[in-house]
């Protein structure tokens, strides 16, 4: 029996594990990176220990840093969490060497489901529903392009040695199929270091269902549902949810079966994923295998009353399931979205930065997975997620109403997130009836749809006020003061691109009268207790937060978010165009994997200069204008930040 658990990752992944660890009274080691100092998931544990530099490779993913920090700190245990190293082999079979207990599978089950084509040959062997393709070892370009025409169009080219969207593409005709494959052959090297593909039919708009499966190594498997992740944007899953409108008790029992038949087939021992395509007649395909705790796991938890970790600790212990299949219990519904550090109205880029104030949502039937804090600072290191947020409800509607308004409640000022797009989605007719499927955000909000949120003129005239009211303002020393009657002040409020003129007039204590251009609001500031307003505007009181820092104020207002800054007394600021002027400048945070030009090489408008990889994906940066490369100031492997200087380019 092992007493003393390291946690090998980071953030809120680590922050769910050492909590079950630490209740369950183990001794619980952190590892963090320099990036990580200060991130709060290293005050749940006994002890830390640094691994590294920020980079993910230099850090988290080395096998040898972390073995060897399990060594120093005594720790006879390591959880892999979900993610980095949870799915390899090779860190499993290292713990082993090194007498250290795996709370996961044997790195045997790893390396055999972590290979797409392998896992599907098994799967079929056992008799589990997969997909029409192919999955052989002979997969060269044109044996995959002629497989291709057989099995039909559309198809989807797969990453044979991983997943979560890295290295698949989805191809409608042969004309697309040679680029396509191209593109899904690169980015799988740069992910997962193998370049192997596999074929299999695009299935139209199917659901994502994926089963819970649990085993012991005394020969014990059952399943505790499924989990509905159909809602999905570029392949990552963003909203999920426990049990899936779609499948009846029957079709749960079925599913259940083959996915314990999966997991009997290769001797599978603790907690794993089935997953499986659902199609509109009920006919079920295994798709891959994720041999680890999944992100989207509380789902299962809320509705089950069992806590998955607890029971992978007991299982890595050697002691059997706690429950059998008949003695699983479902109630309620569980709907989880993920809180990204992202922009959904320009591609869903990542973002970094400083959390300058967090507030999450709580109450009864509501859970935050987070490791943040006010102060945090969000890395371009990593990868973007940086909490979840669950709602449980006993019905579907009170689980997704109480979802909706906990996105409202949560405060999050300093770094762009998907907190809107969210609501958006669960607040859409169609998800509302249940009828979501993969195809739920390409459809409903497509490129060009997602526009964000415009900031309505009472937010602006709140923020405004707001700023004439504290200390901050360029005016704070003669604020409201005048000789004769109650002078209007003016204010220039640069909000983005945009410069806005109001004037704000005292009419009474904490009392203003705010107008622009389009009309008026009376605002009344009633208190301020740190970064919390109650104000009263138009006779209506309400409550916002907000984060001032000198002249530049974030607020959060219902669902809207507004960054202004008061430039009265600024001096006019003449901004380069920085694409025309021939600086590339980066579109998002993320690592260069290549580079295509050199320097003093001529280019033309259009032409590829680089590759950046963010978020899991590629993406390629093109030339602005034609000219010539005189300078480069990245190279392969760095990594780089929002609107860091990439490439400058003299015009042609």
């Amino acid at each position: 029996m092992f007493q003393t658990i390291l946690v090998a990752n980071r953030g809120e992944i680590a922050a769910r594990i050492l909590k079950t660890a630490r209740h369950m009274g183990f001794r619980t080691v952190a590892v963090y990176s320099d990036a990580d100092a200060a991130s709060p998931h290293l005050m749940l544990a006994d002890i830390s220990i640094c691994l590294g530099k920020g980079a993910a490779s230099e850090s988290y993913l080395s096998v040898e840093r972390l073995i060897s920090a399990a060594k120093q700190t005594g720790a006879d245990a390591i959880h892999p969490g979900y993610g980095f190293l949870s799915e390899n082999a090779e860190f499993a079979a290292a713990c082993a060497q090194a007498s250290i207990t795996f709370i996961g599978p044997s790195p045997d089950a790893i390396s055999l489901m972590g290979n797409k084509a392998t896992a599907k040959r098994r799967m079929l062997e056992a008799g589990v529903p997969c997909v029409p393709g192919y999955q052989e070892a002979e997969a060269d370009d044109e044996t995959l392009r002629r497989e291709a025409a057989r099995i039909g169009y559309p198809i989807m080219i797969k990453a044979a040695a991983g997943g979560g969207g890295r290295g698949m593409r989805l191809v409608n005709d042969e004309k697309a199929f040679a680029s396509a494959l191209r593109s899904a052959r690169s980015e799988a090297s740069s992910a997962f270091r193998s370049d192997a593909m596999i074929l299999e039919r695009a299935i139209s708009n199917p659901r994502h269902i994926e089963i819970q499966v649990f085993a012991d190594r005394h020969g014990n498997i059952l399943h505790l549902g499924e989990r509905d992740c159909s809602i999905q944007r570029r392949h990552q899953k963003v909203i999920e949810e426990a049990p899936s409108p779609a499948v009846t008790p029957a079709l749960r029992e079925k599913m259940g079966e083959a996915a314990i038949a999966a997991a009997r087939e290769i001797g599978y021992e603790g907690a794993g994923t089935i997953e499986f395509l659902l199609d509109a007649d009920e006919h079920f395909y295994f798709m891959e295998m994720n041999t680890r705790l999944q992100v989207e796991h509380p789902v299962t938890e809320m509705v089950t009353g069992i806590d998955l970790v607890e029971w992978q600790i007991r299982v890595a212990a050697g002691e059997p399931l706690p429950s059998k299949q008949a003695e699983i219990n479902w109630q309620g519904h569980a709907i989880e979205a993920r809180l990204y550090a992202e922009d959904p109205t320009d591609g869903f880029l990542p973002q970094a930065g400083v959390a300058q104030l967090w507030l999450p949502p709580s109450g009864e039937g509501i859970r935050v997975d987070h490791a943040l804090a006010s102060g945090s600072e969000i890395s371009a290191y990593y990868d973007p997620m940086i909490a979840k947020i669950i709602c449980w409800g006993g019905n579907r509607e009170e689980a997704r109403r109480k979802l909706i308004r906990s996105l409202e409640q949560t405060v999050l000022l300093g770094v762009t997130t998907n907190r809107n797009f969210l609501a958006d989605c669960l607040e859409h007719p169609e998800f509302a009836r249940g009828g979501a499927t993969t195809g739920f955000i390409p459809v409903h909000f497509a490129n060009g749809m997602l526009r964000g949120r415009p900031n309505d003129q009472v937010t602006r005239r709140l923020g405004a006020c707001l700023i004439h009211h504290s200390a901050g303002s360029a005016f704070a020393d003669l604020q409201n003061w005048s000789n004769t009657a109650a002078a209007r002040v003016p204010i220039s409020l640069a909000i983005g691109d945009i410069e806005e003129n109001v004037t704000i007039q005292a009419t009474g204590s904490a009392k203003y009268l705010v107008r622009d251009t389009v009309g008026e609001s009376a605002v009344h500031i009633v208190s301020v207790d740190g970064h919390e307003v109650q104000y009263e505007l138009d006779g209506i009181k309400e409550f916002a937060y907000f984060h001032l820092n000198g002249t530049k104020l974030q607020l959060c207002r219902q669902r809207q978010y507004i960054a202004m800054e008061d430039r009265s007394l600024a001096l006019p600021a003449y901004a380069e165009n920085e694409g025309r002027s021939g600086k590339v400048t980066a579109n998002t945070n993320g690592t260069v994997i290549a580079v295509h030009v050199s320097a003093d090489q001529p280019v033309k408008e259009g032409d590829p200069l680089l590759v950046l990889e963010a978020m899991k994906m590629e993406h390629t940066i093109l030339a602005p204008i034609s000219g010539r490369i005189s300078r480069i100031s990245i190279s392969v492997g760095q990594q780089v930040a929002g609107r860091d200087l990439l490439v400058e380019l003299e015009p042609a």
